[in-house]
């Protein structure tokens, strides 16, 4: 009995073996679920930016791009214009969107003014000037990845005042198909479109001038009364025209009923202290007319109009009544503090709510007869 008892328990163990052999054989299954990230679109400013002029007015060094303007403010028809490198790891075709935007306040969702133009040729690397890095990620210099990066170039024009005028942050902004978006960090901020305007304190009046004597008005203020918090820097300019009396009074001065702007003296030679018409003095900061350059084109006015100064340290005045590329070098109403790069007199530059203090003198030629009252001398400012 031991002997068959010893042989059924080993069939027993052979018979309870068989299931766990084959449960290895079948198996079961584990579930896997994969959550890919919805990548917000990275986009960063590279070194290629670049704001220039309208064709309107070029301003004083004549080229396009805007290398005078120091501050912060563009008008109509002015550009910025910047390259984008644009991300998105979830694949470039996914951004819907890249365009630039203004608004009040920095962040995405701003009012959309351009879209952006692919650029495939701008660089096959990252660009280092592009800083472009995603935490501790640096993507600088590394090959472009054509399924998840592009450049983008981005220009922003300046509308009409209707549409923009105040102080806005412009800056590029991407745009993906979930509606994630991101925008450039180096927000840029612009006063569009600002109102431009000169003062003038005081009046010019010349009573009871005895000919062939000097008289003198009272001095007045000429100041750069643009927009408050503009930044507006205003190149000045002065010009006049001859006057004359309205009145039917037998006027002559001196052969004719016409106050010429600038005289000529008796000797026939300008440059001299006996010269008649009118003249100023002016002060701007540490500057003066005895300190004027003295530099005159000679493109615009008359060989008796040209830039001069009599004993007095008095300049006389370009003839002109409207605004001219050929003012330049003629008829600023101060030519000192020498020029900075762009060719623009330091002392003549007047930046918001500043002004230059001028007084005039009128020397009548004799014989001379009349009240003449018609006639003007124009200040202008051109914005830098």
């Amino acid at each position: 009995m031991k002997r068959f008892f010893g042989t059924l328990m080993s069939v027993l163990l052979v018979i309870g073996l068989l299931p766990a052999t084959l449960g290895v054989s079948v198996g079961t299954g584990v579930g896997i679920n994969v959550n890919t990230e919805d990548f917000k679109p990275e986009i960063w400013m590279c070194d290629d930016r670049v704001v220039t002029d309208d064709s309107v007015e070029p301003g004083r060094n004549g080229v396009a791009s805007l290398a005078e303007r120091y501050h912060n403010y563009a008008f109509e028809g002015e550009q910025v214009a910047y390259e984008v490198l644009v991300m998105d790891k979830n694949g470039i075709n996914k951004v819907e969107d890249v365009y630039m935007t203004i608004g009040a306040t920095q962040g995405e969702g701003n009012d959309i003014e351009v879209n952006c133009v692919e650029d495939v040729g701008f660089s096959p690397i990252v660009d280092p000037e592009c800083n472009a890095r995603i935490l501790e990620e640096d993507l600088t210099g590394t090959a472009i990845n054509t399924q998840t990066q592009r450049y983008y170039t981005c220009t922003f024009t300046v509308e009409t005042p209707d549409s923009m005028y105040n102080e806005y942050f412009v800056t590029a902004e991407a745009t993906d198909l979930d509606g994630l978006s991101t925008i450039v960090r180096e927000n840029e901020y612009w006063f569009l479109n600002p109102v431009v305007a000169l003062s003038i304190d005081g009046e010019l009046n010349f009573e009871n001038v005895r000919p062939n004597a000097v008289s003198y008005s009272d001095t007045i203020l000429v100041g750069n009364d643009a927009d408050d918090g503009s930044g507006v820097m205003m190149d000045m300019f002065i010009t006049g025209t001859d006057f004359y009396d309205t009145s039917s009074s037998g006027a002559m001065c001196p052969t004719t009923n016409q106050l010429a702007l600038n005289g000529v003296g008796p000797d026939g030679v300008i440059n001299t202290a006996d010269d008649t018409g009118f003249r100023y003095f002016v002060t701007s900061g540490a500057y003066s007319s005895a300190t004027d350059a003295l530099v005159d084109g000679g493109v615009y006015d008359p060989v008796t109009s040209r830039l001069n100064i009599n004993a007095e340290d008095y300049l006389n005045i370009q003839y002109g009544n409207n605004f001219q590329e050929t003012m330049y070098d003629e008829a600023e109403i101060l030519q000192a503090g020498g020029v900075d790069a762009n060719g623009y007199y330091r002392a003549n530059v007047l930046s918001p709510d500043s002004e230059m203090a001028l007084t005039f003198s009128l020397n009548l030629p004799e014989p001379c007869n009349g009240d003449f009252d018609s006639g003007q001398i124009f200040f202008w400012g051109e914005a830098v």
